[in-house]
């Protein structure tokens, strides 16, 4: 068997981090198990579903990483919804109701009252040919609903929650279709489910009610259901759902500078027995990838972990995976002297000015400003070489009697403005002699 997993968006907005752990563990399921990854959009909301969130969400998976191998739209298969809408009917698996939304909130709030689930009543099987004609005439249209097996206890391993066990009898009948016409998600996820020959579903545990319903859907449709795996929510640092999360996207992870790694290494293992480690390849999360590491308790977003996740990423990537995000001077070399200083990529132009100037060194004592005179002396007797800062430092040591943060720190401010950064024996050579000596000159003067 091929192994075929699904990302199922709704277009109608941006995706934010929940959509994204879902798109990622079913990425990443597919490519371990050498199947197939689909993006299917879900575009059957006419008024809500939009071109360009169609586009932000393909530029948010490739950002990602998460290519997928094929796209289906299913605003472009109304006509397969319909048929297998009317073979339902004849076989009595749905049916229309005719009852308006206030009419079914005050059921429910009765239903509530008494102390009882707030489950519908199947009122609408009730009604004969000729009730269901005076409401059509006076203008009601009805909605449709898919009718459950009562005697069919619903049963299924899921592959992270284990033996699910649900009684029909205790679930209302969905509504499948609006009065509009318009479809609701669960009988064209099922349709699409069966007809695109998906084999494992991994979603949220928010969906384990509509699973339990869409199995039954799977069987009238004369299908196997496919394998399903409901993973723990996220939650925030503060360990309850946040309105916060809901607004994190790749926007949001772009803008602060956040590596698409650091996003799949932190999704990848939250919620899972496995540590969350940086890496700056998906291979080893892939291969490591098991829904038997999945835990019950909700998974904890933190965004601290994840920019501390994102510099340590910061540290690993190779030239070649940012040369087109850096400063058109900067060769590998530079890279590599920059690079372990960064706090994100958002750093490497401050860093590469180092290099470049100009810089403002700190105001100076007299006696650094001349060791800083002295310093620009023994320069000016040096050739340029790759052993510049050690040739200088040993210089000076031996001309000054420095020695230690004494001899080292007022060169650092000089060279650089800052009291931190690369090792200057590396960094000297990037700066060149020539620039040392002007901003020894002007630091000492």
């Amino acid at each position: 068997m091929t192994i075929k997993t699904r990302f199922a968006p709704s277009p109608t907005g941006h995706l934010h981090v929940g959509n994204i752990r879902t798109a990622l563990h079913n990425w990443m399921f597919a490519k371990k198990e050498s199947g197939t990854f689909l993006l299917r959009l879900d575009d059957t909301d006419a008024e809500r579903s939009k071109e360009e969130y169609v586009e932000a969400i393909r530029a948010d998976l490739a950002w990602l990483g998460l290519v997928p191998d094929e796209e289906q739209r299913q605003s472009a298969r109304f006509d397969r919804y319909e048929e297998q809408l009317e073979k339902l009917k004849e076989s009595g698996r749905v049916y229309p109701a005719y009852e308006t939304a206030q009419e079914l909130d005050l059921k429910r709030k009765i239903q509530l009252g008494r102390g009882k689930p707030p489950i519908y009543d199947r009122a609408a099987l009730d009604l004969s040919e000729a009730e269901r004609a005076d409401l059509e005439e006076q203008g009601r249209k009805p909605h449709w609903r898919f009718k459950l097996d009562h005697d069919s206890p619903i049963t299924w391993t899921d592959r992270i929650r284990g033996e699910q066990h649900f009684d029909p009898s205790l679930l209302s009948d969905p509504v499948i279709r609006r009065e509009d016409g318009s479809w609701l998600y669960m009988l064209p996820s099922a349709i699409d489910d069966v007809d695109m020959g998906i084999t494992h579903v991994v979603r949220g545990e928010d969906h384990v009610a509509n699973t339990a319903v869409q199995i039954q859907m799977f069987h009238a449709l004369g299908a196997e259901p496919p394998e399903f795996a409901h993973e723990a929510l996220l939650v925030g640092t503060e360990g309850k759902l946040s309105k916060r999360l809901g607004s994190l996207g790749v926007s949001s992870f772009r803008e602060r500078n956040i590596e698409p790694q650091a996003i799949v290494a932190l999704l990848a293992r939250i919620g899972t027995s496995d540590p969350v480690e940086p890496v700056a390849d998906a291979a080893p999360l892939i291969a490591s990838f098991d829904f038997s590491r999945f835990g019950r308790a909700p998974a904890r977003f933190d965004e601290e972990e994840l920019a501390q996740l994102n510099q340590k990423i910061a540290h690993l990537l190779d030239y070649g995976a940012v040369k087109d995000r850096l400063p058109e001077a900067m060769d590998a070399a530079a890279w590599e002297i920059i690079r372990p200083n960064l706090h994100d990529m958002g750093d490497v132009e401050q860093w590469w000015q180092v290099v470049t100037g100009p810089v403002a060194a700190p105001a100076m004592p007299p006696e650094d400003r001349e060791f800083l005179a002295i310093a620009h002396a023994k320069l000016e007797e040096l050739e340029a070489s790759e052993e510049i800062w050690k040739d200088l430092t040993g210089a000076l040591k031996e001309a000054t009697g420095r020695k230690g943060k004494p001899l080292f720190m007022p060169l650092r401010q000089a060279l650089t403005g800052l009291d931190h950064g690369p090792d200057m024996n590396a960094l000297l050579p990037l700066i060149g002699r020539d620039a040392a000596l002007a901003r020894l000159a002007a630091a000492s003067s």
